[in-house]
């Protein structure tokens, strides 16, 4: 085993927040010499206080669009985005077009609380911080992107849209090659991906030691693919369960 990938929200927190046993197994696995990767669709923003003061090697954001991996020893912090400043610039203009339509057209819906921080992607807040929407008004949400030819994923909270051809596997390769010369096409074996909604689908795919958190099976009939094993506990715990047996077996 080289490393463990974890998506963030409703995977490592629960009901909102990551508790001290999360952060505490995460360090074990890196004391233990893993690799430690979260690979989430939270925002830019977030995503470089996660590499600079969370127990990880290095973090994926906003559904695939970066990578952020913070250097102590040269206290530096790498950044690598899938499209250039150019293309960011443009597609945030076209994504405020899609936020103006979700609004309109779905009530209830509400942009994220964190999109302020976010540099290339659109989150509409379908239970975060808002009355849970039906499934049926989710999936207008991801038809609203749709019809702007934008890809929509759903995670546990939000729908996330955005325009480019990556996602959370595509880019994750990338920064194992980059930045850690590992060719994960090779040896998709030696990772362990945790994930617990139907944004997390191509992972679940991709890894044969694919794990889901129990709460995934909230989401399992959006899931376009699912993971190898389910863990007993749901959320953080159940992202402790998988790291304990990891740890076990080592």
């Amino acid at each position: 085993m080289t490393g463990i990938l974890t998506d963030i929200d409703d995977t490592l927190t629960t009901d909102g927040r990551i508790g001290a046993n999360v952060l505490e197994a995460m360090q074990r696995l890196r004391a233990a010499g893993l690799l430690v990767i979260p690979v989430t669709g939270r925002p830019a923003g977030w995503c470089d206080m996660i590499a600079r003061q969370w127990p990880v090697d290095a973090v994926v954001g906003e559904n695939g669009a970066f990578y952020f991996r913070y250097d102590d020893a040269s206290r530096r912090m790498i950044r690598a985005f899938a499209d250039c400043d150019e293309a960011r610039a443009l597609n945030r203009t076209r994504l405020q077009a899609i936020a103006k339509d979700v609004l309109a057209e779905i009530p209830g819906a509400a942009i994220s609380a964190d999109q302020g921080y976010r540099e290339c992607d659109l989150a509409i807040d379908y239970c975060e911080d808002v009355a849970a929407l039906s499934q049926d008004q989710v999936g207008r949400i991801v038809s609203v992107f749709s019809r702007h030819g934008a890809t929509a994923k759903v995670s546990s909270i939000h729908v996330n849209g955005w325009f480019g051809a990556y996602d959370k596997l595509t880019m994750t390769k990338r920064l194992l090659l980059d930045q850690f010369s590992l060719d994960l096409n090779a040896v998709p074996e030696k990772f362990t991906f945790a994930g617990d909604s139907p944004n997390d689908a191509p992972m679940f795919a991709f890894f044969p030691n694919a794990v889901g958190v129990a709460n995934l099976m909230d989401h399992i009939e959006g899931c376009e693919a699912l993971p190898r094993w389910i863990t007993r506990a749901e959320r953080g715990a159940g992202f402790v369960e998988i790291a304990e047996r990891i740890l076990a077996v080592r």
